[in-house]
């Protein structure tokens, strides 16, 4: 069960480069054409690839805007024109190789735009839409903007941040989702949970929250992926604890969430699927599968995995003033300046190798875990898209030649997640802890000393997201007001500015977004106040309105009740003063 996970955060009108659309336009041309250009080469040889596409519904607006086709096609005719001036500069000084290596990029940009504007009609979304459709592959939902669940403070929040995530897959792909990628694959069950920061430096008691789990059932979905230690239960052994000790909100986190902490159980196997053992009292059941790691670690690791040969692309040595690379990784420790030049049919020639070595691997692990559990094993195998093409340039192939391995293989069976599902559903049910894929297995990623002031905003704009989008009113220009000021919210909640400031990869840029976005929501709010007690908003303050929805104009079908009044709240314990529920009454304006 491979399962590639496609996201990028919103950077459509928010610059160019290298973290506004170009980024977009870099994974497309990288990463989501040529994997298309896999699977319907693939289908063309009669082979069904059968892998299940995440594609966040924030992706999904952007691959759909008309802005993405034009700015994707000047990126592209920009970068094929670097590598022509490369292959000319080259060809002069005599470099012959590297003039080759030029026109070897030259080639394969052109390739990349052709396969756009003709075999898929400028739609890359539709070309996956045409997959789904033909049986091909399974395409899953997300969040609307990846908010980061088990930190957002309302359970208001997470319903509105599902229920657009669905309502944007419906739109796009005509059908009703049945899988959810969790954001960073973060869990939280139910249980009385408080802010680990305030906006105005108060406290508030604990209160009820639903588990991450009765969302995703509430709406139809019927599974999810996690990382393999939140299956097995007990505490995390890759360091929360020592995190939690250097940082005071994080600390007060980590004790409400030890008071759940589940016994260790060895003997649950991560190569099938579980039903949660989840206390919502309206949610359907649903399944989760764990990342297997076995398999996982062959791809994911640059240092002793696949990516790391030394007759791949090498990713950090560019060449100005195109960007373009021509170095291979040459060998583990070497020096940017010491890389070999790049030798694509050797490259390709270790593809092949890689791939039969993935599938001898995944035959042994299916072997071995079939006779322990007594059950036909799955594998899921979980990956972010970008890897394949964009951080591992061969990636792409790999998988072109794992999928064709597998499907001619006896002993494989290619497994979208609904088919696993079907198949290979345990019948025990089980709980889970709260966690997530990131360093140290909790929320250390995102909640930190750098990062705490971005959930001070969150948590402020939630607050007073809930007490707008609870007025009742039928005035047009209050209704634009608040649904836009929805967007920003849903906007500041992406988990991607918090992962930015962390690792250091775009620091800047994401306390930019993080500003820009909750300035823009104070704005909208401090307007819609004004039209509530009936004053005239002046020409300038229209302007604003109509710049915001310009520039973040994306989820047209957003909801505002599903930020007014949580859907199904969590019914009391034996002990209802531990919890504080807050649903406020709606105002009603004319």
């Amino acid at each position: 069960m491979l399962v590639l996970h496609s996201h990028l955060p919103y950077v459509l009108c928010h610059g160019r480069t290298p973290h506004g659309t170009d980024w977009l336009s870099e994974a497309a041309t990288e990463c989501y054409i040529p994997l298309l250009d896999a699977l319907y080469d693939l289908v063309e040889e009669g082979v069904s690839p059968r892998i299940t596409v995440g594609i966040t519904p924030v992706l999904a607006e952007m691959l759909a805007d008309p802005i993405f086709a034009y700015e994707f096609t000047s990126y592209i005719q920009d970068k094929t024109l670097a590598a022509q001036r490369d292959e000319e500069s080259f060809r002069a000084s005599g470099e012959d190789h590297l003039a080759d290596l030029a026109g070897f990029w030259k080639n394969r940009y052109e390739r990349v735009l052709r396969s756009f504007r003709v075999r898929y009609k400028k739609s890359v979304l539709n070309a996956f839409k045409q997959l789904q459709d033909s049986g091909h592959i399974e395409i899953i939902t997300s969040a609307a903007t990846h908010g980061y669940s088990p930190l957002l403070s309302r359970d208001t929040s997470i319903q509105a941040q599902v229920k657009q995530g669905v309502q944007v897959y419906k739109r796009h792909f005509g059908t009703d989702p049945r899988g959810f990628w969790l954001p960073e694959c973060a869990y939280r069950p139910r249980y009385s949970w408080s802010r680990p920061v305030h906006p105005d430096n108060t406290h508030s008691a604990p209160y009820l929250r639903k588990g991450v789990e009765e969302f995703l059932g509430e709406n139809g979905l019927r599974y999810f992926i996690i990382e393999a230690h939140l299956l097995k239960g007990g505490s995390m052994e890759t360091g929360s604890g020592v995190y939690a000790d250097r940082f005071p909100p994080l600390k007060k986190l980590w004790s409400q969430f030890q008071k759940q902490i589940l016994p260790e159980e060895r003997n649950r196997s991560v190569y099938q699927a579980y039903y949660i053992a989840g206390r919502g009292e309206e949610a359907d059941p649903v399944a989760v599968f764990a990342r297997d790691p076995r398999t996982g670690f062959q791809v994911w690791s640059a240092a002793s995995g696949y990516p790391g040969d030394e007759w791949y692309l090498e990713f950090h040595r560019k060449h100005v003033p195109g960007g373009h690379k021509y170095y291979r990784v040459s060998g583990a420790g070497i020096d940017l300046g010491a890389k070999l030049v790049y030798e694509p049919n050797r490259a390709q020639e270790r593809v092949e190798s890689h791939a039969y070595h993935f599938i001898e691997l995944v035959k042994d692990v299916l072997r071995e875990e079939s006779e322990r559990i007594g059950a036909p094993a799955v594998i899921c195998s979980p990956f972010d898209t970008e890897l394949f093409g964009h951080w591992w340039f061969e990636g792409v192939d790999w998988l072109k030649a794992v999928l064709r391995r597998a499907a001619n293989d006896p002993e494989v069976n290619l497994s979208t997640g609904t088919e696993s599902l079907e198949k290979h559903a345990a019948s025990v049910p089980v709980a889970l802890p709260e966690g997530s894929w990131g360093e140290g297995g909790f929320h250390w990623v995102w909640l930190n000393g750098d990062t705490e002031w971005t959930w001070k905003l969150v948590y402020a704009a939630e607050d007073r997201m809930q007490e707008l989008a609870s007025i009742d009113t039928d005035n047009p220009l209050l209704i634009r007001l608040i649904k836009q000021a929805a967007r920003e919210m849903l906007l500041l909640q992406s988990s991607d500015w918090q992962f930015n400031i962390t690792t250091s990869t775009s620091t800047d840029y994401a306390e930019l977004r993080l500003n820009w976005h909750y300035r823009s929501f104070r704005r909208l709010a401090d307007l819609a106040d004004k039209v509530i007690k009936g004053e005239t908003l002046t020409p300038d303050e229209i302007d604003v309105l109509a710049y915001c929805e310009e520039r973040d104009s994306l989820f047209e079908d957003i909801d505002l009740s599903w930020f007014a009044k949580l859907e199904h709240p969590p019914k009391m314990s034996s002990h209802p003063e531990k919890y504080q529920i807050d649903i406020l009454p709606p105002r009603t304006v004319e």
